[in-house]
């Protein structure tokens, strides 16, 4: 049914059109929206925790923090994706304001990719003749991307997740194509819109376009598209909608301009929304570039109005797509150059908009808004923090066996402090890689989780070993008890080995390398052999007289503590190794190499027998 037809129908045919064309148009914007998720979703779990390190680099250098906010938008396909990031790192702890402050702009130039993709739609308008602009139209090449997207997830996918993740991005960005094409479909009626033949119809559209001629359809068109950006959560969209409007009808610049700077500050409302729930540094990044963005949009605004109320005959001209995108891009990345010198002025006004007041310090905390919306972040800052408790743990041990020769009361309480923060680290942690495992995760993330989960109760437990050893300590400095000669050597030697196994085992996990991870488990055995060879020479010296029964359960005690603590470096460096095999046998794993005669666990034990012995 064409216009002509339309206006001629009766009132239920009119009705019925209307709704299908609204159906097409929200149905149309809901696949733009779900597209665009798609291949943000499926960029951040290719990046990974790559994305954190990228931000991180950026911390020194204000411009390039502007170029790397910029380029990791530009990738990501998302200015709200890499604010509500950004809020979440500072949020944690991670980053500060004044080392954000460059990105928060940066983003703002990396968001105008889109509009000149989705432009594709409707920017080469008829093509006729000419093949190779044929081939440009998204009608023509998104169905093939697509075909391409579900091959490689049918086919490849289940072999290299990379292919999935491709695939995934290709079809993601098939159905933006095809939300852009629905929309186009849903307003295609206005292309008939002509004075002669739809009078009625051209008379209304050009009442509406008038009204936004005037300075309060100006503000009202500003306040309208940054409510319609709120909603909708994404600038891009908001622009590939006016680019199928443009592509339509008639719209001159002096109603595109406004609509476009009130996309430019609804897109903020993500990160304001998303920062509610956060302490006062990540509200001050959502406020800083709200602020960011109005000023951007004043530095337009004010010589837009100045320049309408004059007359000024340009502004009446037609805008297309391409003129969108255009002004759109002009717009971020003029704004963001003259307002990068200000960047400490809006760190002054965030501070000033939202004070700061004592807020309770906390132990390993991660922003919920990294977990939610960046979960590859996240798990980033996991295993950042998985260190930090892997650090503590080894300092409160080796704090624990120097005090079993020369107790002090005040490294007994830094023990015990540790102790207790490692705690909180091992609750908070885990709590967060439940949540982050829940997410979708690459396959490298997928692995990275598992061993955090699995090494995480290991340092925990260390650290208990630790308060036991500390209590061995306390016992013989109490009860004034000396060791025989040949238990002290004995006692020397496991302990020198103890150290060692833990300076492998935190070195292993630090830097991941397996081949420092292989070296462990051969210096388990000779720890649990020269253990099992002390108790037998205690026994020894106990038929003698030569040592107590009282002397027996500390040294008991002691060797206990040195045995589970080895056993923990066992399972961390077996969980690395594991993991980079995309398992955990762990009793497969050791078995295998200890029954398999594997030549670099043989000479690594020679070598570890022949630097630790004990006389039987």
């Amino acid at each position: 049914m064409n216009l002509e037809e339309l206006l001629n129908a009766g009132t239920s045919d009119v009705i019925v059109y209307i709704l299908k064309n609204l159906a097409l148009m929200l149905g149309g914007l809901a696949l733009f929206l779900y597209g665009m998720n798609i291949m943000t979703s499926g960029l951040e779990r290719m990046a990974g925790g790559k994305l954190e390190g990228i931000l991180k680099k950026a911390a020194s250098n204000k411009v390039k923090g502007m170029a790397l906010g910029a380029g990791v938008t530009a990738v990501i396909q998302s200015s709200s994706a890499t604010t509500v990031m950004i809020v979440g790192l500072v949020g944690s702890g991670i980053l500060t304001l004044p080392q954000t402050i460059g990105m928060l702009m940066g983003s703002n130039i990396g968001t105008t990719i889109t509009p000149w993709i989705t432009g594709l739609s409707d920017g080469l308008g008829d093509a006729g003749g000419l093949v190779f602009l044929n081939l440009l139209k998204p009608s023509f090449f998104a169905p093939i991307i697509a075909a391409v997207g579900i091959i490689l997830i049918m086919f490849f996918g289940k072999r290299n997740r990379i292919n999935k993740e491709i695939g995934a991005l290709c079809l993601g960005f098939a159905i933006l194509m095809q939300g852009m094409d629905l929309m186009s479909n849903a307003v295609s009626f206005l292309e008939e819109v002509d004075p002669t033949k739809t009078p009625t119809v051209y008379n209304a559209i050009s009442g509406i376009i008038g009204f936004f001629d005037s300075w309060y359809g100006v503000v009202l068109g500003l306040i309208l598209a940054t409510l319609f950006t709120t909603v909708v959560q994404s600038s891009s969209a908001s622009v590939g909608v006016l680019q199928v409007f443009v592509a339509s009808t008639v719209i001159p610049f002096n109603v595109a301009i406004p609509l476009i700077l009130g996309f430019n500050i609804g897109t903020c409302v993500t990160a304001v929304i998303s920062s509610l729930g956060a302490n006062r540094n990540a509200k001050r990044v959502a406020v800083a570039h709200l602020v960011i963005k109005i000023f951007a949009v004043g530095i337009c605004f004010i010589p837009f109005y100045i320049i309408s109320v004059c007359g000024a005959n340009f502004l009446e001209s037609t805008i297309n797509v391409w003129g969108v995108a255009i002004f759109h891009t002009l717009f971020n990345v003029v704004t963001t150059f003259a307002l990068l010198p200000l960047s400490k002025v809006f760190i002054k006004i965030a501070y000033l908009l939202v004070k700061d007041q004592d807020e309770k310090k906390r132990v390993a905390y991660i922003d919920p808004i990294l977990i939610s919306k960046s979960p590859a972040v996240a798990l980033s800052e996991c295993a950042n923090l998985t260190v930090e408790m892997c650090k503590h743990s080894k300092e409160t041990l080796d704090l624990a066996i120097d005090s079993l020769y020369n107790y002090d009361k005040k490294i007994a309480q830094e023990i015990l402090s540790k102790e207790t923060l490692i705690d909180k680290y091992e609750d908070h942690i885990g709590t967060y890689l439940v949540q982050i495992s829940s997410q979708s995760l690459s396959d490298a993330d997928s692995k990275t989780s598992s061993k955090l989960l699995h090494t995480l109760g290991d340092f925990e437990r260390l650290s208990d070993h630790a308060v036991n050893i500390l209590d061995v300590s306390e016992e013989l400095k109490n009860k004034n008890i000396v060791f025989s000669d040949e238990a002290k050597t004995e006692i020397a030697v496991i302990t020198d080995a103890i150290k060692e196994i833990l300076v492998i085992a935190s070195n292993a996990f630090v830097s991941g390398d397996l081949e420092i991870a292989k070296r462990v488990e051969p210096l388990e055995q000779v720890i649990d052999e020269l253990i099992a060879t002390t108790k037998m020479n205690h026994i020894t010296r106990l038929q003698k007289g030569a040592c107590t029964i009282e002397l027996g359960f500390v040294l008991s005690d002691l060797l206990n503590n040195y045995e589970r603590i080895s056993d923990h470096c066992s399972n961390i460096a077996v969980a690395i190794i594991e993991t980079s095999h995309n398992s955990f046998g762990t009793h497969k794993y050791l078995n295998q190499i200890k029954t398999a005669k594997d030549k670099q666990f043989e000479d690594d034990y020679k070598s570890y027998s022949s630097k630790y012995s004990i006389s039987k």
